[in-house]
């Protein structure tokens, strides 16, 4: 039996910090493009979303006792579907005058006349980061560095989790304010609501990189 503790490798007892510390390095490794495997990818993943989902609403440790007694090996445990996004283009906000913080953002969004790229859904599989899964079916997204070193691939997350092993450029408070990074972060939730393109927001000004790849893109 193989259960989230194993799999992370870490005591029965560790706070929140410590899981998300100890996933970032595991789900790095386990990445197949580190030379991990789309299997072991999912393990991890499905081992933090385990231990992250049975906290309890204050935070606390609390009783782990039957997470600790979930095998991540059994076939149904490890199975992670694709995660269903919501997304919406900052332009429109910033055309329109709504704000990121709208309680009804994504209830406008589907009532207005939006273009398919500038709002709709799509479905990001277990083993694709959430800018990646955006590229495979049509979209373009600004990114620059595609390594955690910038802001031009931001999103906002408005709704759902949304892991980025690698970041060098965000600041916890951003972090706090719901900003993520689309270049390598991946659904832990089943469903989240984002607005992507928002490096121009002023909390990010300085965190840009030249759009060289993005602008190449559009030219195409």
């Amino acid at each position: 039996m193989v259960s989230p503790f194993d799999v992370l490798n870490i005591d029965d007892d560790a706070d929140e910090d410590a899981i998300e510390r100890a996933y970032r390095e595991r789900v790095k490794r386990a990445h197949p493009d580190q030379g991990g495997s789309l299997e072991e990818f999912q393990l991890v993943r499905r081992a933090y979303r385990t231990l992250t989902e049975e906290r309890p609403a204050d935070g606390s440790n609390g009783d782990r006792a039957d997470v600790g007694d979930v095998d991540l090996t059994d076939d149904d445990a490890t199975a992670v579907g694709p995660a269903r996004v919501e997304f919406l283009d900052y332009e429109v906000l910033v055309d329109r005058g709504w704000a990121l913080d709208d309680d009804d953002l994504f209830v406008k969004a589907s009532d207005a006349d939006l273009r398919a790229t500038d709002y709709g859904r799509l479905l990001v599989d277990p083993d694709e980061s959430l800018l990646e899964a955006a590229e495979s079916r049509g979209f373009t997204w600004p990114f620059s560095c595609r390594g955690g070193a910038c802001a031009n691939c931001a999103v906002y997350l408005a709704e759902g989790e949304l892991s980025q092993p690698v970041n060098t450029i965000l600041s916890e408070d951003h972090t706090e304010q719901g900003f993520r990074l689309s270049c390598n972060g991946y659904p832990v939730s089943d469903e989240l609501k984002i607005v992507f393109n928002v490096k121009h927001v002023p909390e990010l000004d300085e965190l840009r990189l030249p759009p060289g790849p993005f602008r190449r893109a559009h030219s195409k």
